[in-house]
């Protein structure tokens, strides 16, 4: 009973602890900041970060088409903003679990398809924007030796699992979880690793993870402070990155802390450098949640009780070896 609860208070109170730190250090100066604001630019941030779901929601369904799961453009996307605004409330991305649900519920799919799906995505989500933060780090003065190893990371993890793939496709076993691996493995060969997929899956995660700056440059515009272009790109990378470790639900506090020492590596002022992190991410959570909700009614009664299942960690993860 403790360890479920602490699995979830522990996180919470972490983010909130880390948020309220960066808030309170520059309160006032925040305040006067806000007062300045663009409303205008508020608006086309909200509208880009719209536009990067729908493109993830495109991406998801060519991923899908590549594992013989056809579905639409909203179908996919729809997934994807339930799954992630489940993500936004419980820890370690649980909420991924309800993507693979839907998928099994609407369109038959197993769950080692689902969970194949969700694999591709990640590898390409990560290991682009890491090789966007290589490229950038070049242009940035006083960057830390642990921005790079959080870079480079993920890179080599990449290129070792691509050669995990390449090197697998002839084996096979008798044994339960072994076979559940090596069939994973061959669905995430065939829908990413011909060179035609390669190609759409790169290119359409670099246009995501650009769209995603963009949000934050015109956070940037909306309070008036003229941030490099290169620093932006660098601080959504390493705040990405950071965020893919699992500590807080949604990412929430790492990814702010990240951007904020990101921003004023390069001048920028620590009021004003925390407040777009945290309005940057308080936008594209929001966008999640809102789309989120919309999903969920769109998918009916059925959807939220799978999502409560979830939330209150009580699905039934042994069904997840099923082939």
């Amino acid at each position: 009973m403790w360890r479920k609860i602490s699995a979830v208070v522990i996180p919470t109170v972490l983010a909130v602890a880390i948020i309220a730190y960066m808030l309170v250090r520059v309160w006032d100066d925040l305040v006067v900041a806000v007062s300045h604001a663009s409303p205008l630019a508020l608006l086309a941030a909200v509208l880009l970060c719209t536009l990067a779901w729908w493109l993830r929601g495109g991406r998801y369904q060519y991923i899908l088409q590549g594992l013989s799961v056809p579905v639409g453009v909203s179908f996919a996307t729809a997934c994807i903003f339930i799954s992630q605004t489940a993500n936004l409330i419980v820890p370690a991305r649980l909420g991924d679990l309800v993507r693979m649900v839907i998928l099994r519920h609407e369109k038959s799919a197993t769950y080692s398809e689902g969970l194949s799906s969700l694999l591709i995505e990640r590898i390409f989500d990560v290991v682009i924007i890491a090789a966007l933060g290589a490229v950038t780090l070049p242009f940035v003065l006083n960057v830390p030796d642990w921005f790079i190893t959080v870079i480079a990371v993920p890179i080599v993890g990449g290129v070792v699992f691509v050669l995990i793939l390449a090197t697998t496709g002839k084996i096979r076993s008798d044994h339960r979880v072994i076979r559940m691996l090596l069939t994973m493995l061959d669905q995430v060969r065939e829908a990413s690793l011909s060179y035609g997929a390669l190609t759409v899956l790169s290119l359409s995660s670099l246009v995501i993870w650009l769209v995603d700056v963009a949000v934050c440059a015109v956070v940037a515009v909306m309070f008036q402070e003229p941030i490099p272009f290169p620093v932006i790109v660098l601080a959504i990378v390493i705040g990405n990155l950071v965020k893919a470790v699992p500590l807080t639900p949604g990412g929430v506090g790492t990814y702010e802390l990240s951007l904020a020492l990101t921003f004023e590596l390069a001048g920028v002022a620590p009021a004003v450098a925390t407040l777009i992190a945290v309005i940057d991410h308080l936008i594209k959570n929001l966008v999640t949640l809102a789309g989120g909700v919309i999903s969920l009614y769109a998918f009916g009664d059925w959807a939220v009780e799978i999502t409560r299942s979830v939330l209150a960690r009580k699905f039934n993860t042994e069904e997840l070896i099923e082939l």
